[in-house]
């Protein structure tokens, strides 16, 4: 085992939701570690400073994409364009997703729909895309960015924790299929980061308290600390590995 076993070096990445968050560093880890990686977001002005942040790192994105995720005629353009301006994909990190909170009995249809539609359906789609250009080249990494609620529940979130765990089933079916293709896919599951969808149960002193009881880590993490992982099952270093969830979560679930 070696550095090289590691080296990402002229890969070509797509990460959805990098313009900030966890996509945003899992994006970072996977550029240090040689990617060429597309950052992606819907708010363009935010993606532009996401990838002036990249080039001030000595870490230049490979280039900048925006489109909805849940919008199926803008994803097959991002993906032609992609495929034009910067050849087939070798990583998919499919990250992007919402986490409203609204009460069981106030969520409508529409509510549970979108988000299915952002956390589930979104990442088929992009997968399916992805591997219509891994297939040909006979290799390729999928990564889906779960959740530890797809493991576990908290009230206020039915559509998110529905969607995670179905990401779980996801990776396994997408993983059995194109094994024979030499294309990977796994799933990341992390547990509580501060990033701008958890702000408001981060600037809890009381939830923090509980969750520095309830880990055995005793802490949040860092979103840095989802880079390792990720780059972990984009390289060389995990090729036998696929059909996993990789919980990143101080061991929260593995803790009564």
């Amino acid at each position: 085992m070696t550095k090289t076993t590691f080296d990402l070096t002229g890969r070509l990445a797509l990460v959805t939701g990098s313009s900030r968050g966890l996509g945003a560093a899992i994006a970072l880890g996977l550029a240090q570690a040689g990617a060429r990686v597309l950052l992606h977001g819907r708010d363009l002005a935010v993606l532009a400073a996401r990838a002036e942040a990249f080039a001030a790192a000595g870490t230049p994105a490979a280039g900048t994409i925006g489109f909805d995720v849940t919008d199926e005629p803008a994803v097959l353009r991002a993906f032609a364009g992609i495929a034009a301006e910067h050849g087939p994909l070798d990583i998919l990190v499919n990250n992007a997703g919402i986490i409203p909170r609204k009460p069981l009995l106030e969520t409508t249809d529409a509510d549970w729909q979108s988000v299915i539609d952002a956390n589930l359906t979104a990442y088929f789609r992009l997968s399916r895309e992805a591997a219509r250009m891994m297939v040909p080249a006979k290799h390729g990494r999928i990564i889906m960015v779960s959740s530890i609620m797809g493991q576990v529940a908290r009230p206020t979130i039915p559509g998110y924790i529905t969607a995670k765990a179905g990401l779980f089933g996801m990776t396994r079916a997408l993983a059995v299929e194109l094994a024979p293709h030499n294309i990977t896919v796994n799933a990341l599951a992390p547990g509580f980061f501060p990033t701008d969808a958890t702000e408001a149960l981060h600037n809890d002193a009381a939830f923090n308290t509980w969750i520095a009881g309830r880990a055995p880590l005793a802490r949040w993490g860092v979103p840095e600390e989802l880079a390792g992982p990720a780059v972990f099952l984009a390289s060389d270093a995990a090729s036998f590995v696929t059909g996993h969830v990789l919980m990143v979560d101080g061991g929260l679930t593995a803790a009564m």
